[in-house]
């Protein structure tokens, strides 16, 4: 197990058109998007006020040749990438892309779950970034597993990295929603997958500063609402939608 709980800490969309995503998290979400390394052709990296949040990259072809369509991905902190890919293969999961340097980025790997849940592994270069309060628009307030089997999906989690377990909400027919710590506080949730999801995944909550608002505006610029606003337990509102692009994303807000 981990020394201390790592958690992700970067958010990435992979896409078919990083201009027209770009455009539209700017205007879903409220971000800024800035060309990375004066290249916005490979990656564009969107900012919440001073501070970068996520990343806009193409599709790579090895994904594509995989059968990946557009989609967001997250990256967990890792001491070491290559120990942590390594035990992330021991304990049942793949390594997809094995671990290599971006330089002046860090040392990352592209690895799944025993299940198949994609996620990336990386050490940063620089500076830990501080903390930022929860609710802060621009920034990401919740991180959801959709698993095959939601408690073996947690078991490996916590073995791997020292997540804790949080409150368990019983859904009725949804089955079981665990809550998930890396410090203190629940910054995420892992379930069972409903059967007509085909494949696990993970996804990200971008918070927004009030939820219809921001539901008008996925409408307004060419993507989906999957799932209409709904309060959940604490009071804040979420929805889920699917990007022009056909990447699945959710919101969060406060208020309605």
């Amino acid at each position: 197990m981990a020394k201390t709980p790592q958690g992700f800490f970067w958010y990435e969309l992979m896409t078919s058109d990083m201009k027209s995503a770009e455009a539209f998290y700017s205007a879903v979400v409220g971000w800024r998007g800035e060309a990375f390394g004066g290249n916005a052709a490979n990656y564009t990296v969107m900012n919440a006020a001073d501070r970068g949040t996520a990343g806009i990259m193409p599709l790579p072809d090895e994904a594509k040749a995989m059968g990946a369509g557009p989609s967001w991905l997250g990256y967990i902190y890792a001491e070491n990438v290559d120990t942590a890919a390594d035990n992330v293969k021991k304990a049942g999961g793949a390594v997809y892309r094995a671990p290599s340097d971006i330089p002046e980025v860090g040392r990352f790997a592209v690895v799944a779950d025993p299940q198949g849940a994609t996620f990336m592994l990386m050490k940063p270069n620089g500076p830990e970034q501080p903390p930022v309060a929860p609710g802060t628009p621009g920034h990401i307030g919740w991180r959801e597993l959709l698993a095959v089997d939601g408690k073996s999906a947690f078991d490996f989690y916590a073995g791997q990295f020292g997540w804790t377990k949080g409150d368990a909400m019983e859904m009725g027919a949804m089955g079981t929603y665990q809550l998930f710590a890396t410090g203190k506080d629940p910054v995420g949730g892992i379930m069972t997958k409903p059967a007509n999801i085909p494949q696990p995944y993970w996804l990200f909550y971008f918070t927004v500063p009030a939820l219809d608002a921001a539901a008008a505006k996925v409408k307004q610029h060419g993507g989906q609402i999957l799932f209409d606003p709904m309060e959940v337990p604490g009071g804040s509102w979420v929805l889920q939608g699917k990007d022009p692009q056909g990447a699945v994303f959710a919101l969060t807000a406060a208020k309605r």
